[in-house]
């Protein structure tokens, strides 16, 4: 196949930290070459994975992260370039409905973000000529109207995370300085467990920079050791090492890429039972879930899970391998059903379920 992948403006593809849905789209266009397959990738210009980059794109524009005339006028240019292809992938909100996509050319789009009110409208509307992705059955169930096609959980290349030991004595926190995340429910657990708290945050936005100085800052103590935000290579070790990974979201984060990551350096997971969570940690086996007040009492435990088989359950669910094979089938699927300038077939039918 020709396959045409569409990412954001904002972050290169891979990202050189954070940036999950860039990671996926890495992960997929490395999968799809593998495979023998031909693939153009819509992505700013600094992008590394080693694939075609449409030409004409423009550099990254972090600064205008979420806006819509960023996003916009990267759709144009990714539209422009993908002429040739026999199917499209778009990662965008925008990009699915733009007008000028190739006639007859299937798409696929994937909802990355909470399917809150606003994203059901766009995402119904998607649905009506293109087949949708869910990340988790968890978003999907927060519109059951919006027509998914299939629910494809995230995958990630295990060949560069090693296995940890474990032994840093210490519990670890990646993510984002938001109040969503649970930075500062992490930091009451590792207090109430009497253990040191090694904290990696991505803090670049103006509300994460005040979330950041103006309410956890100021409560940081000898417990708590801030890394900043990390690349790849220290994140593992960080994770690795840890005796467990502290996961105290406090909203329904429709994937949770960080809880594989976790697991796949053979550290268990500990955190709340909402959102995706259930679907990717095995309580008592790979971690331990449930209400935020009950996490402390789960360290203990969770220090005693075996790590090897962390790992196992990531490269039999998670893999990069599996989620390369699941879209593969779906766009097969899309391009076998497709009626000529007509909804995808596979679409119709969920529609009419």
């Amino acid at each position: 196949m020709r396959i045409g992948l569409v990412s954001g403006p904002w972050i290169p593809v891979p990202p050189e930290t954070y940036g999950g849905t860039e990671r996926v789209v890495d992960t997929l266009a490395r999968g799809f070459a593998a495979a023998g397959h031909e693939v153009l990738l819509a992505a700013p210009t600094e992008s590394r994975c080693p694939v075609p980059l449409v030409p004409g794109m423009r550099p990254a524009d972090y600064a205008g992260l979420g806006t819509s005339l960023s996003e916009l006028s990267h759709i144009v240019r990714a539209y422009e370039g993908l002429q040739d292809v026999d199917i499209i992938h778009d990662h965008t909100l925008a990009g699915p409905l733009y007008l000028h996509r190739p006639r007859g050319v299937p798409l696929a789009a994937t909802m990355h973000g909470p399917l809150n009110a606003q994203a059901a409208d766009i995402f119904r509307a998607i649905g009506r000529h293109g087949a949708v992705i869910a990340i988790s059955r968890d978003q999907a169930s927060h519109a059951p109207d919006v027509p998914v096609t299939k629910v494809i959980h995230h995958g990630m290349d295990l060949s560069a995370v090693p296995v940890g030991t474990g032994r840093g004595g210490y519990l670890c926190f990646v993510g984002r300085a938001c109040p969503d995340k649970g930075l500062l429910e992490a930091i009451g657990i590792a207090r109430a467990v009497g253990m040191h708290l090694k904290i990696a945050v991505k803090m670049r936005e103006p509300d994460e920079v005040r979330f950041f100085r103006e309410t956890v800052e100021p409560m940081l103590g000898p417990n708590e050791d801030f890394v900043g935000e990390v690349d790849d290579a220290a994140k593992y070790r960080l994770m690795g090492e840890a005796v467990a990974f502290l996961n105290p979201i406090q909203w329904s984060e429709p994937f949770g890429l960080v809880m594989i990551e976790a697991l796949a350096t053979g550290t268990p997971v500990v955190g709340t039972a909402v959102g995706s969570a259930p679907e990717i940690v095995r309580h008592g086996r790979t971690g331990f879930l449930g209400k935020t007040s009950d996490l402390a009492g789960f360290v203990p435990a969770a220090g005693a899970l075996d790590r090897a088989a962390c790992r196992r359950d990531v490269e039999e669910r998670f893999s990069a391998a599996r989620m390369v094979a699941d879209h593969l089938q779906l766009y097969a699927d899309l391009l076998e059903t497709r009626p000529a300038g007509g909804v995808p077939e596979a679409v119709r039918v969920h529609q009419n379920r």
